[in-house]
């Protein structure tokens, strides 16, 4: 392959942030006396890194990052925009099925939704970037910090049901509840609010250090939470990335039936503990423990820690994608609820 070619090539794998690719080798062959050999071109280079994905971009990065709280009951999947966000926290809310919060920053969902209602810890998770909190409803603990702490920026969906968040007809109430993304930027200008920051990055993976990843083989992974709900992520070595599912349905986008394809998977142990005869939780995020980080098609044991208000993988980093970090219970804990082959 000839330099110039090589340079495209290049530019083309970092823009689509595959961390686990392997390099093209410059082919030696030199042109025929009778051919002109190629101009040289001049290597494109990205002069910027989006902070939450480590991709390589000459666009602006400094966009507000936006945290949407995402429905997933059974009613309100398929879900939209999930395949734009740059990570994803699940975590379970009431019972056995689990929430999104969805952290957007390098790329901007037309709409996302069923959006649902707050709960504490999602809003801690989510004060770890800064992020323009969006829900709609809200617990009594969740209703406390977001009346009361001017530090979080949030727009609540029950102030600007059928204005700012709209009603679907194809669901019912509370799975039905959508905003598109004009109007999440229409609250952020009502309130008030920075559209622009300065984000602290993610920790990332260099290109060597992703090439040198060890661990066992990691072709799918099952997650059970509780009484039979589970995720699973499969492995496709084509796209070196992790395609989700929901009990062996694959999650996609409503509106574009794009699948849910990610880089990084990070499933973390955090104690849970019962808080209302509801069935509320506490959960928590700042004593660190055991973790599993999957990654180009390999499982590592790792430990989590909370970094200002960030839980990322301790002593190691993420390789340049997407990520979804699942949180589970400590009882049963990693080593009952996760089956690896």
């Amino acid at each position: 392959m000839k330099k110039w070619m090589l340079a495209i090539c290049t530019a083309l794998l970092i823009l689509g942030g595959a961390g686990c690719q392997k390099d093209e080798k410059a082919s030696n062959k030199k042109p025929a006396e009778h051919e002109k050999a190629p101009e040289k071109k001049e290597k494109t280079e990205l002069k910027n890194t989006y902070p939450l994905t480590g991709i390589k971009t000459n666009k602006p990065t400094d966009a507000r990052v936006f945290a949407v709280m995402v429905n997933n009951h059974q009613k309100a999947r398929p879900q939209s925009g999930l395949h734009k966000a740059d990570l994803v926290y699940e975590v379970l809310a009431e019972g056995d099925i689990t929430r999104f919060l969805a952290v957007f920053q390098s790329e901007k969902p037309k709409v996302v939704g069923p959006v649902r209602s707050a709960r504490n810890y999602f809003i801690e998770l989510s004060q770890g970037f800064h992020s323009f909190y969006i829900h709609h409803g809200w617990s009594p603990e969740a209703k406390k910090i977001l009346s009361g702490n001017s530090d979080v920026d949030s727009l609540n969906g029950l102030y600007y049901d059928g204005t700012l968040f709209q009603r679907a007809s194809f669901r019912q109430a509370p799975h039905n509840s959508y905003i598109a993304y004009k109007d999440i930027m229409k609250g952020l200008k009502k309130k008030g609010y920075d559209n622009k920051d300065k984000i602290r990055p993610l920790p990332f993976l260099n290109q060597a250090e992703a090439k040198a990843l060890t661990g066992d083989k990691a072709d799918k992974v099952l997650i059970t939470y509780n009484h039979g709900e589970n995720v699973s992520y499969t492995y496709d070595s084509s796209t070196k990335r992790y395609a989700r599912s929901s009990n062996g349905k694959p999650t996609t986008d409503r509106e574009t039936e794009t699948p849910i394809e990610v880089d990084n998977v990070f499933i973390v142990e955090a104690a849970h503990r019962i808080i209302d005869s509801y069935g509320r939780r506490e959960i928590d995020l700042t004593s660190a423990g055991k973790a599993i980080l999957l990654q180009c098609g390999k499982a590592r044991e790792v430990s989590w820690e909370n970094k200002d208000g960030r839980i990322i993988p301790s002593g190691t980093g993420f390789v340049p994608g997407k990520t979804w970090i699942n949180i589970i219970p400590t009882q049963p804990g990693i080593s009952k609820s996760v089956s690896i082959e």
